[in-house]
């Protein structure tokens, strides 16, 4: 019998002093049976950290390797960005390149892996994909106290981040890195 998806309820009282966004995210998300909590919990800062209108997590989830994990699209329903999550390949990271006008990636995971990747398969427009870097031990933080119904305050100022959670300061930083490697 296949296990069934958890539902999590996180409300995200987000600011975003870099971007100067600032919204209340009520956010209900299915996580598949396949999915890690530090996984969904990427997609959500991708989420938090992308917001604009338009904004959505993929229909298909996991499910669907044809989609972006959060999307945006304008009012007539063009991809405008490809955000996604995780290690994804050199030929997922091209086809992204190739269908919206912006592709960011939010990421854990070693950097120099996705650039050797990349070096061996064409990735277009690499120079403006915008490789968002979490630290390990922020997500690993963020694991130990986010539950299925969970309040956070995500503040997002000078590339540090943030969280607060049942009165817990979890930090970290975002770093923005580049697929093409620097000289």
């Amino acid at each position: 019998m296949a296990q069934p998806v958890t539902i999590y309820h996180l409300a995200i009282n987000l600011s975003d002093v870099d971007r100067g966004v600032y919204e209340m995210l009520d956010l209900r998300l299915a996580k598949h049976p396949s999915e890690t909590v530090r996984y969904l919990l990427t997609r959500v800062l991708a989420y938090a950290l992308s917001y604009e209108e338009g904004i959505a997590f993929s229909k298909g989830g996991l499910s669907n390797p044809e989609e972006a994990a959060v999307s945006v699209r304008d009012a007539t329903g063009v991809l405008t960005a490809w955000i996604d999550v995780g290690m994804p390949s050199a030929e997922r990271l091209h086809k992204a390149s190739k269908a919206a006008r912006r592709v960011s990636l939010f990421t854990s995971g070693d950097v120099g892996l996705l650039r050797k990747d990349a070096a061996t398969r064409p990735v277009y427009k690499a120079e403006a994909l915008a490789i968002w870097c979490l630290e390990t031990r922020f997500l690993d933080a963020l694991e130990e106290v986010v539950g299925r119904d969970t309040n956070i305050e995500l503040v997002h100022t000078d590339g540090q981040l943030y969280a607060t959670i049942g009165g817990k300061l979890i930090e970290g930083q975002l770093t923005r890195e580049s697929l093409v490697a620097r000289a």
